[in-house]
């Protein structure tokens, strides 16, 4: 059997506006209702998982998992600036506590990609109010996040810093079958908000605080090697580096980026996911652990996402089970891990992928919300009270 250290976690994740249904007021919603939108469908009642959080944190516990990641909506709580909605803060609370009531550890997301349509309108993420806003932002969250295990800043701000160079491949019309080097102004950008967030937090004497950060495997084919220098420099140091100071850091690794002479190499089709065309490599989890831990020697890591978007949900646990093989023997060679989190509980909202995308271990009926569990996770319960792999 391979075992896993003495107190780590296991859990499964969600995000406020690919489970809860009805964000009306945030960016995304009005970019999926937009002439000409590039979202194939709308988020609609998504989960509706704003009503049944308490049935979903039942089946994470139910299962055997000991650990559920969720994040706020922004656009609940202040939907106008300035005004706070004590009633979504209050609900945000609940789950915490409702987590610590059925024995999960709660991890929590203040920002998930979405932000509140008044923010978008005036300077967004790289406006000049953006700091004060989300400093604001995570002082007004405090109440609902103060019993959390640990409080994440942003969700994978390098890929946010990646969107609006892929928006420009598209309006081009250039294929994209990979993650560009990102914008650095985005980029410095949204380190710096993180930097306010994490300040509020650790001057409200929170719980541990960091960022999640995409982590990619990156493989030289033969003669890529100052494209892949670049491209992770950009993606992943930088952003590494920057965390250098929190108390953790969230790593969300599904796939692998190939490079030859010419840059970025596309995956062959019968390596493709469901999602985005990323390459099935399972192989990739245990890499950029192993990469982030040379990085950040000192820094505690959690796995805050890790799955795989398919219709085949053996090949769910096959992938699982492969990708769990790589993290065992990356904390074997050295690197400071405390948990897993798999990506996702419920088949949702994939983003501009609308719900095609399945990457649940539980699966939702589209007109009723009923809840189907998969084998996945019954699987994955079972790793967790053995807290190792058969």
């Amino acid at each position: 059997m391979t075992q896993f250290p003495d107190g780590f976690l296991w859990g499964t994740a969600t995000a406020a506006h690919q489970v809860e249904g009805g964000n009306v007021n945030n960016d995304h919603w009005e970019m999926e209702h937009a002439p000409h939108s590039p979202f194939a469908e709308s988020s609609g009642d998504a989960c509706d998982s704003w009503n049944r959080w308490e049935s979903d944190l039942d089946l994470v516990a139910g299962a055997g998992l000991d650990t559920y990641r969720f994040s706020l909506e922004w656009s609940r709580i202040e939907p106008a600036e300035g005004e706070l909605s004590r009633s979504a803060l209050d609900h945000y609370r609940r789950i915490v506590d409702g987590c610590r009531d059925r024995g999960l550890t709660p991890i929590v997301t203040l920002v998930h990609f979405t932000m509140p349509r008044w923010m978008m309108h005036d300077g967004g993420w790289t406006g000049p109010k953006a700091g004060d806003r989300v400093a604001r932002f995570t002082e007004l969250a405090l109440p609902a996040v103060e019993h959390a295990e640990y409080v994440l800043t942003l969700n994978e701000p390098n890929l946010m810093a990646v969107q609006p160079v892929i928006g420009a491949m598209a309006r081009r019309g250039e294929p994209i079958h990979g993650l560009p080097v990102p914008d650095q102004g985005v980029a410095e950008a949204l380190i710096g908000l993180h930097g306010r967030s994490a300040e509020v937090l650790r001057g409200a004497g929170a719980p541990p605080s960091g960022m999640s950060l995409v982590g990619l495997e990156y493989i030289d084919e033969g003669g890529g090697q100052e494209h892949l220098q670049a491209a992770r420099a950009a993606m992943m140091d930088q952003f590494l580096r920057a965390a250098a100071g929190d108390d953790v850091v969230g790593l969300q690794v599904y796939t692998a980026q190939r490079f030859g002479p010419q840059g970025l190499i596309a995956p062959p089709a019968d390596r493709q996911t469901l999602a985005h065309g990323m390459e099935r490599r399972p192989e990739a989890l245990g890499a950029a652990i192993r990469y982030a831990s040379s990085v950040l020697p000192e820094t505690p890591l959690l796995v805050t996402e890790n799955g795989i978007a398919t219709a085949d949900d053996a090949d769910r646990i096959t992938f699982t089970t492969d990708a769990l093989t790589g993290l065992a023997a990356a904390i074997a060679d050295g690197a400071d891990v405390r948990g897993y989190v798999h990506w996702s509980l419920l088949d949702n909202f994939e983003w501009m992928l609308g719900f095609a995308p399945t990457f649940g271990l539980v699966a939702v009926d589209r007109e009723t919300f009923a809840r189907t569990p998969k084998p996945s996770l019954a699987w994955l319960g079972e790793v967790a009270k053995r807290n190792g792999l058969a």
